[in-house]
């Protein structure tokens, strides 16, 4: 398949004709804008505003491939505004900004705001992504969804929901080793830990993740240490897959070896999810006893990818005028996901990304939530 230009176009609702002009455009649109003038909340009933998404980045953190820029980001907010579409009936429109300044980009966003009726923020680098999202749903009026951290959370604990009743193991009582500390690690960290984890060991790309660590962490990194690596230890990656349940990364390419896998209990559950190339080859995985994997990718079985959630969640959100995503929202969202796989199997643990029906379960928990 090959693609010119753009992967989206804008293109009208109604046929534009010599009778129709003067209702889509002058003098007829006057109405439309004295009414809103009078009530800004008719915006959402005259406009595009109750069914539009801004999808911004600033180019600082795309796929695996790093702060490539504004321009080299477009093509991946084209490909999710797609899927919005597609998907979920969400009209999205890229918006790649030249500046990666935190301040900047939160004053652009809110002066773009009245015209959508939400925001996802996506490619934004930790940790200058938490106080961006942060910012933003306090101080705009419309729901605010850093997908790359919550997003990608969800499709996780999805995954895990079904693979852990695979493997006949509890939530609370399996080690999980994590790779990567930045926006993606984090958000999944304190999701698995707000559905019952008890026993999680993060890892940035330097070391685990503890409260006796003597080096430079953030603010996020020093909040998940305090709740995590309750033991203290300071190995490397292949030492704290000895005992581990599951392995997830969202870090970097080929970490893991099939040696390392051979190290964890029986029944492993590995989510090697760096993309385009993952922590390790499934194949390798396997070899190593792996007996659920799960990647990223569209070419391999059990994809985990963040397009399983944005579309419902978005269309959830918007219908039910909901601004606040919050972590019960989140759970209730993978559990909606997990629950379309009726007979969950070691290579069949989440639904197909492009299968409709996950936008429409995920969109529906917002009925109950509001």
């Amino acid at each position: 398949m090959k693609f010119e230009n753009s992967k989206i176009e804008i293109r009208s609702r109604h046929r534009i004709t010599k009778k129709s002009l003067p209702i889509i455009y002058t003098p007829g649109v006057a109405e439309l804008s004295k009414a809103i003038a009078k009530s800004k909340k008719k915006a959402y009933e005259l406009t595009w505003k109750s069914n539009s998404v801004a999808i911004v980045s600033d180019g600082s953190a795309v796929l695996g491939l790093g702060n490539i820029g504004p321009e080299a980001a477009l093509p991946v907010m084209e490909g999710k505004a797609a899927l919005f579409k597609e998907l979920g009936g969400v009209d999205a429109v890229p918006v790649v900004l030249a500046t990666q300044d935190t301040e900047k980009i939160i004053e652009t966003v809110k002066n773009i705001a009245p015209g959508f009726g939400g925001v996802n923020l996506e490619d934004i680098s930790a940790p200058r992504c938490f106080e961006i999202e942060e910012r933003l749903k306090k101080e705009l009026d419309i729901p605010v969804f850093h997908d790359d951290q919550h997003g990608t959370a969800i499709a996780v604990l999805a995954g895990l929901i079904n693979a852990l009743k695979v493997v006949g193991k509890d939530i609370q009582k399996v080690k999980i080793v994590i790779s990567g500390a930045g926006a993606a690690g984090i958000a999944i960290s304190k999701l698995l830990m707000a559905y019952g984890a008890k026993n999680l060991i993060v890892f940035d790309s330097r070391s685990p993740l503890c409260k006796i660590c003597a080096y430079n962490k953030n603010d996020a990194k020093d909040k998940l240490a305090k709740k995590t690596n309750l033991e203290n230890f300071q190995g490397n990656l292949s030492g704290a897959l000895a005992g581990a349940d599951i392995f997830i990364g969202v870090s970097a390419p080929n970490l893991l070896g099939a040696k390392d896998v051979e190290k964890m209990n029986e029944g492993a559950i590995v989510f090697a999810m760096s993309n385009p190339v993952p922590e390790i080859m499934p194949e390798e995985a396997k070899k190593g006893g792996a007996q659920i994997v799960a990647t990223g990718r569209s070419d391999f079985p059990n994809q985990i990818n963040n397009a399983l959630v944005f579309p419902g969640i978005f269309r959830g959100a918007l219908d039910a005028r909901v601004k606040n995503i919050s972590e019960k929202v989140k759970i209730r969202a993978a559990k909606a996901i997990a629950d379309l796989v009726k007979n969950p199997k070691n290579d069949r643990i989440v639904p197909e990304v492009l299968d409709k029906k996950v936008a429409k379960a995920v969109s529906r928990i917002f009925v109950s939530s509001i």
